[in-house]
């Protein structure tokens, strides 16, 4: 079975973001069982796709995976469906790494299971959320800020980041993420692509400290005009 596939390959480590072109190969074989002098184990039937990138770019190696299941795969729809599993690994990493990198969930040494466990389902929206705003900067950069951003953050962020008052229309996503990476370390050189999930993850934090100074600040200029 031959098919053909393509997907936007992400920059970062070395990589240069570009759109993947790969021919795809599936094909039906027996693994034979290891040797056991007690018993005789049976052969162990999968299926093995090869995606090649047959053309990579100038100075680029070659994007190639060799894929096994043990679920059948007769057409290429079956294929590329193995294939976009495969493709959600990246996802995967970088919502662990938030979550242990950013998150530190390691660092919490609970003992008990009725303290674990929400505390791993708060930390993992929060990892949720930092990995949300990476992928939607990225493919949507041109959105309102405001889909993702309360007005009292985005703002908060804008004031400090900027050193002017807000504007009325909410900045795009792409502009208020890397204001709030800007936040985390991120530097915003042309050469540095978009920003990841740590400078992201720290910056948010320190956005809910700039939301709480100017609200206590509201607050004390309200009780002083009163």
């Amino acid at each position: 079975m031959l098919t053909e596939t393509c997907f936007d390959q992400p920059g970062g480590n070395g990589r240069t973001a570009r759109t993947v072109h790969q021919q795809i190969k599936a094909v039906r074989l027996k693994l034979p069982a290891p040797y056991r002098r007690d018993r005789k184990l049976a052969e162990i039937e999968i299926t093995a796709i090869l995606a090649t990138e047959l053309q990579p770019p100038p100075g680029e190696d070659p994007v190639e995976w060799l894929l096994l299941t043990n679920l059948p795969v007769t057409t290429p729809e079956q294929a590329l469906e193995k294939l976009s599993w495969y493709l959600c690994r990246w996802q995967i990493e970088i919502f662990f790494r938030i979550l242990k990198s950013g998150c530190r969930i390691e660092e919490l040494q609970l003992e008990k299971r009725e303290r674990l466990e929400p505390a791993l389902a708060f930390y993992m929206i929060i990892a949720w959320r930092v990995l949300l705003l990476t992928m939607l900067g990225r493919d949507c950069p041109e959105m309102p800020c405001d889909v993702v951003f309360d007005r009292a953050v985005w703002q908060a962020v804008y004031l400090v980041t900027q050193r002017k008052p807000p504007p009325e229309t909410p900045p795009s996503l792409d502009q208020m993420v890397r204001m709030v990476a800007g936040l985390g370390g991120f530097l915003n050189r042309k050469r540095d692509g978009f920003p990841g999930p740590q400078t992201i993850w720290i910056g948010l934090q320190r956005a809910a400290d700039f939301v709480l100074a100017l609200e206590a600040q509201r607050t004390a200029d309200g009780e002083s005009c009163g």
